[in-house]
């Protein structure tokens, strides 16, 4: 039994408790949430949560119940801090994404996971996803050949909430950023994932329409290898509501994959997979399985019954790329060295 403690329980850390409840080997030992509203919620839409206590801050949780891992759904730019203090306090982690705001604390949660022992995720739910582990294997065996280009581009209605005041995700302080750091993050973190390839340098230009963040942002990436990648993150896609639609393009020298949401019936993924020479996709592409999802894998992981898909080295080669863009637009598209 692996007693947990929550750190942060909005309508994120929800979708997770809807997990974590259905696990026989997981036991929530305390939540931290200060929002009382927050707390009614969860309390009436989880009535297995019981007599579990909530506390007004992390300190306070692992102080008082001493958990064996934790799970943190809060706004960025406490990760950081939280994050250290889980790790100090002998417990295993896994942070939502981004993991940091900066490269500098990525490096440093890194260097902490590894003398800690500890295992540390990042809730990138893609790497446990069947369709992104197929990716994944086929370009690692060489089934595209030598990568080329990639092109992603990602659209949701993201900016009419922010403009209504909703949340905190448009506050800088809080946010570390803003589309990019938000869903741009799962972008950007699953196509370093699955091609393995990594950027040396970025040029972006970015919108804020108003906001003190980016709401959306066009990227050019130069590979190692000479690969290139050209990622838009759209914030402000009119007329899809509440939807998160993709398209996503990865090409070599032998073949190319094809991923498509964007007007699918039913807004279910499509993938192809084309080889050069040949205008039909191959029909070789195996009946996927159903996956898995971050708080199994974590709970998983911790028993060892599977490897870390996401370690915190994901998190840090995602905010590294960001941070590069963010630098690059600052200076009017000027392209910018990504640190290695």
């Amino acid at each position: 039994m692996i007693r947990m403690g929550l750190i942060g329980c909005g309508g994120n850390m929800r979708a997770h408790l809807r997990r974590l409840v259905t696990i026989s080997e997981a036991q929530i030992v305390g939540i931290v949430e200060p929002s009382a509203e927050n707390v009614r919620v969860a309390q009436e839409t989880f009535p297995q949560l019981g007599s579990v206590p909530f506390y007004n801050s992390h300190q306070e949780l692992l102080r008082a119940q001493s958990p064996d891992a934790v799970e943190i759904s809060t706004p960025h730019t406490l990760h950081y801090e939280q994050i250290l203090d889980s790790l100090a306090a002998g417990c295993h982690v896994l942070c939502e994404k981004p993991m940091t705001c900066t490269s500098a604390e990525a490096r440093e949660v890194c260097r902490r996971a590894e003398e800690s022992g500890k295992v540390v995720m990042v809730s990138y739910q893609r790497h446990q996803q069947a369709l992104y582990r197929w990716m994944r294997s086929q370009i690692s065996g060489g089934a595209l050949g030598n990568l080329q280009l990639l092109t992603a581009q990602q659209y949701q209605s993201w900016y009419e909430g922010r403009i209504a005041g909703k949340g905190w995700r448009h506050i800088a302080h809080l946010s570390g950023g803003g589309q990019l750091n938000d869903s741009g993050s799962h972008m950007v973190d699953i196509l370093l994932h699955v091609t393995n390839l990594r950027p040396v340098r970025v040029a972006a230009f970015q919108q804020n329409l108003g906001l003190e963040v980016d709401v959306n942002m066009a990227i050019n990436v130069e590979f190692e290898g000479g690969a290139m990648g050209s990622i838009a993150i759209v914030g402000q896609a009119p007329g899809i509501g509440g939807h998160v639609y993709e398209d996503v393009t990865i090409a070599g020298d032998r073949g190319g994959i094809y991923y498509r949401t964007m007007g699918t019936e039913g807004g279910q993924p499509m993938l192809q997979f084309r080889l050069r020479g040949k205008t039909e996709p191959e029909a070789d592409i195996p009946a996927l399985p159903s996956g898995s999802d971050p708080d199994h894998a974590f709970i998983d992981v911790i028993l060892g019954r599977a490897e870390n898909e996401a370690p915190p080295l994901c998190g840090l080669r995602t905010i590294q790329l960001s941070e590069a863009a963010w630098r690059s637009a600052e200076n009017g598209g000027v392209p910018v060295a990504v640190e290695e």
